[in-house]
């Protein structure tokens, strides 16, 4: 049997296109195999986020070839899309896929293998105007998965390279999405994370403004599907109708994941982000008011250009005020091509590192504050299929974001139960009691 070997890089659609890339290579009667061992072909899924990411694929691409210098190497995605003519400088690939067309991937293999070659066109991100229905159909585990619903971005943020890797919003249709969903819950899924490049512009490409409502309507239909969660959402696109359904349908879960980048309104206008910090404080007021209990988590950048000690103190701030339940930290990395990486004024790494480490002590603050408005109370959890390392426990996640490990036996996974959260472990964790 042809073994094939995967490595991805980057985010969770990343992931998730290289599961359903799996999955087609599975139907081909390939085995799937560790990235380390001989296989026959080996696909790296690229990220471009930063040079250092860059990087690493073109490294992994070549560890590849030295592994097995007979087999296929692929290098797919995001680096391909962006630099087509320097990663086919690479030596020893055979194979390059933008991020398009990745549901042809096995039959471009098989032609390489036939013929020594194989024509694939890298469309420009203009040309890239359809979204592409990869779906994930085996599953890593039962109790919750990532459904893409949207590919691309419009924003051109200015630290940013993804909108010339994943091209303009391209959204999915609403009954593909029903039907992927629908497949993975009969095979036990109770959780779906909805996933995209720029999730909140899901269905601007048709001129709906109100499609993620609507569509959030149609899932919460679904017989067997528990929760539902939104990956990210920037805070410029909730609208009155989405507040209505995270306030009102249970299945929604009272979690927002809000990238705020920075607290510094100096830096915002620098990053070319759509708000500021007032509008920021006025959108997750209007939330926390309308929506019992919410979770609101972000990302922050520290150490972007510019970024004195009196605007990272201006940042600092507001993050502390904003009072958010857990914080994605990122030192900012030059990406070559993005207008950022052109302005003066860059920080250096000692100052960032500084920065960063003030950044995660907040955090770990800011969790444990978050955790202990909620000890005492009961909160529904789906129980993982999976143990907790080192307390032996098993895990779950509660509605409202708080990852809680609780003394129960094997029969409880998989399940929708209702926890009463007991103490903090760790800043990451709380001890619970099914009641």
């Amino acid at each position: 049997m042809a073994k094939v070997a995967f490595h991805t890089l980057g985010c969770k659609v990343n992931h998730y296109e290289s599961e359903a890339m799996m999955d087609l290579f599975k139907k081909k009667g390939y085995d799937i195999v560790d990235f380390n061992e001989e296989a026959d072909v080996y696909v790296v899924n690229s990220c471009t986020v930063t040079n250092e990411a860059a990087r690493k694929s073109r490294q992994l691409a070549r560890k590849a070839r030295r592994i097995n210098p007979e087999a296929i190497v692929a290098l797919v995605g995001c680096y391909t899309q962006v630099a087509p003519d320097e990663v086919k400088g690479i030596e020893g690939v055979d194979l390059f896929l933008g991020t398009s067309n990745r549901s042809h991937i096995v039959e471009y293999v098989e032609e390489f293998q036939k013929l020594g070659s194989a024509n694939i066109e890298i469309l420009k991100r203009q040309d890239l105007s359809v979204f592409e229905d990869l779906r994930v159909e085996s599953l890593q585990e039962t109790t919750r998965a990532y459904v893409k619903i949207e590919e691309g971005c419009n924003q051109f943020c200015s630290y940013c390279i993804i909108p010339y890797a994943r091209g303009p919003v391209r959204s999915r249709e609403p009954e593909s999405v029903r039907e992927e969903i629908k497949e993975l819950v009969d095979k036990g899924v109770k959780e779906i994370i909805l996933t995209g490049t720029h999730l909140g512009a899901y269905g601007t490409d048709w001129g709906k403004e109100d499609s993620l409502e609507q569509l959030l309507q149609e899932l919460v239909k679904i017989d067997g599907l528990e929760h539902i969660r939104l990956s990210s959402i920037e805070v410029t696109e909730i609208t009155e109708g989405l507040i209505d359904i995270l306030a009102t349908e249970q299945k929604v879960c009272p979690h927002l994941h809000l990238p705020l980048q920075s607290g510094s309104d100096k830096i915002l206008k620098l990053m070319r982000r759509p708000y500021s910090t007032a509008e920021f404080r006025a959108m997750v007021e209007k939330l926390r008011e309308r929506i019992k209990d919410i979770a609101i988590t972000t990302d922050v950048i520290v150490g972007f250009p510019g970024e004195d000690e009196e605007a990272f103190q201006e940042n600092y701030n507001f993050v502390k005020e904003m009072a958010f339940s857990r914080l994605h930290v990122f030192p900012f990395s030059k990406r070559e091509g993005t207008p950022a990486a052109r302005m003066g004024e860059q920080v250096s790494a000692e100052q960032k590192k500084i920065y960063s480490n003030k950044m995660l002590a907040l955090n770990e603050e800011l969790m444990l504050e978050y955790q202990s408005r909620f000890l005492g109370t009961v909160r529904p959890v789906i129980v993982e299929e999976k143990r907790d390392q080192e307390t032996k426990l098993l895990t779950g996640m509660t509605d409202n974001y708080l990852r809680v490990l609780v003394d129960a036996d094997e029969t409880y996974m998989g399940q929708l139960v209702k926890v009463k959260l007991l103490k903090s472990h760790s800043h990451e964790t709380v001890i619970g009691e099914i009641v």
